[in-house]
């Protein structure tokens, strides 16, 4: 028993010095196995279902190395049916499987009443005996060891789950917000962007597909590699298969020479192809074949040329529903979809709004070199009333012209396109009518008011004189104000 109780305090030390779950586990086995003299030991963890174990830490007295062993599987399945220790001898029972072995014992590991895996230990020496005492003593050190090895396995999942979590939110972009919406697309680039997978990305025209592509290249193992992006719906069908896969030299009128194409480009990085479902059902085939078999051949070309690449597409067509319509090939569809996301409209992200306009405020004020410090309180209203169906695009555009036409410090009201001011009248209703008649006639009199004067006319109708000629154009009124206008 004093070497027991040696042993004991060399587990205590063991425990509390070690913080690495791998570390104390095989610290935990050497120790116990030679207190024991057995000839082999393992501690083996269940999974979370408790169906099968999840690792098993070994040790061998005849090389002291880690390595593969069969323990002795009855003897084990025994101790987990029965949730209680098991002392095995060659003279009070047969091993199970027709193991080797002699002699054996093994306890569970329990948990508030849960196994959470076995510790054993096992001889082949013939003269070897376990007793009852030793399965006393092991059993003790197997409840100390389940609560230990227990909370290490929780904290190493937490430190793991965390690094995951602020990977995410470290996620490198260049796309603006802080919207909920926007978080869940930047924990999903974190997500698969260090996985080397093909990636399909859906959305609207105009909700940042190209900008999600480009931070999972980023984001990935191959950011320092190229990003080939190449828009399958701006370039006819013979062209694009040219600048898809290159051509030979002769291979058609005017191929003078050998020009490799965006998938030899994209090699060894990330291939981005926007509008994929505006692919020719030929193009589809060879993309196919790229995705299947990673190599192609050149237009005119008869070797085939191998390509590590990452593939990402985007589409704002509905993939499935042009599979039913035979636009679009099934096996093709399942090859890009293997991870998907759907980038979020505008109108579904509206509290990112004044962010998104602060930004092209800034980023048109540098190129128009003009001084403008943000969007009126006015202005922004309407910015946020808007249905956007051109997205993030058309709220860019919108502010740009903004920011080109204005003559203020700020974006006002009457800086904005017609159509999005006039946001909550769908056009051609009773009520639009009724106001765009009432806006004209109002503009009339207080022209004919000022005297044909427009800038005394915007005056009296308390807006700027630039939303004033706007409005005249717009509603195609310098006829029907004719002479009387002076500028």
């Amino acid at each position: 028993m004093a070497v027991n109780r040696n042993a004991l305090l060399e587990l205590c030390a063991a425990i509390h010095s070690t913080r690495d779950l791998e570390t104390l586990e095989k610290r935990l086995v050497e120790i116990v196995s030679r207190t024991l003299y057995a000839d082999r030991g393992a501690i083996m963890l269940m999974d979370e279902t408790g169906e099968r174990f999840a690792s098993v830490c070994g040790w061998d007295s005849r090389d002291e190395l880690d390595r593969p062993a069969e323990y002795s599987r009855g003897i084990i399945d025994r101790v987990l049916r029965e949730k209680r220790p098991l002392v095995v001898n060659r003279e009070t029972a047969a091993a199970p499987d027709g193991d080797a072995i002699t002699a054996a014992l093994c306890v569970p590991l329990v948990v508030f009443e849960r196994i959470r895996g076995v510790l054993y230990v096992d001889s082949a020496n013939p003269k070897a005996r376990f007793d009852a005492e030793q399965l006393e003593w092991l059993s003790g050190i197997g409840g100390i060891a389940a609560l230990v090895l227990d909370d290490l396995r929780r904290i190493q999942w937490l430190e793991g789950e965390n690094s995951r979590l602020r990977a995410e939110i470290a996620v490198d972009h260049e796309m603006v917000g802080t919207g909920p919406a926007l978080r869940e697309v930047e924990r999903f680039i974190g997500r698969v962007a260090p996985i080397d997978c093909t990636v399909l990305v859906q959305g609207e025209s105009g909700t940042g597909k190209e900008l999600v592509a480009r931070a999972i290249h980023r984001n990935s193992t191959r950011r320092d590699r190229a990003f080939v992006a190449i828009n399958c719906a701006a370039i006819t069908d013979t062209l694009l298969e040219s600048e898809l896969f290159g051509y030979e030299k002769g291979a058609f009128t005017g191929a003078a020479r050998q020009q490799k194409g965006k998938l030899e480009a994209a090699d060894e990085g990330t291939l981005f192809l926007d509008e994929v479902g505006e692919l020719a059902p030929l193009l589809q085939a060879k993309l196919l074949r790229v995705l299947q078999e990673r190599e192609f051949e050149r237009v005119g070309g008869t070797h085939p040329i191998r390509v590590n690449i990452r593939l990402i597409a985007a589409t704002n067509r509905d993939l499935k529903a042009a599979i039913q319509a035979g636009t679009f090939r099934q096996d093709l569809y399942y090859r890009l979809n293997v991870v998907s996301l759907t980038t979020p409209p505008l109108r579904q992200r509206r509290e990112d709004i004044p962010l998104l306009a602060s930004h092209f405020v800034q980023m048109h004020a540098r190129k128009a070199r003009r001084q403008v410090r943000g969007v009126s309180e006015a202005a922004l209203a309407h910015l946020m009333q808007y249905d956007w169906p051109g997205n993030i695009r058309e709220l860019e555009n919108a502010i740009e012209r903004a920011v080109v036409l204005g003559s203020s410090d700020l974006v006002l009201r009457e800086d904005l396109p017609e159509d999005l001011v006039e946001t909550g009248a769908a056009a051609g209703t009773i009520y639009h009518d009724v106001v765009k008649e009432s806006k004209k006639d109002l503009i009339v009199k207080a022209v004919q008011q000022a005297g044909g004067n427009y800038t005394e006319a915007a005056k009296i109708l308390g807006i700027h004189p630039n939303y004033l000629h706007r409005l005249i154009r717009n509603f195609n009124l310098k006829a029907a104000l004719g002479k009387t206008a002076v500028n």
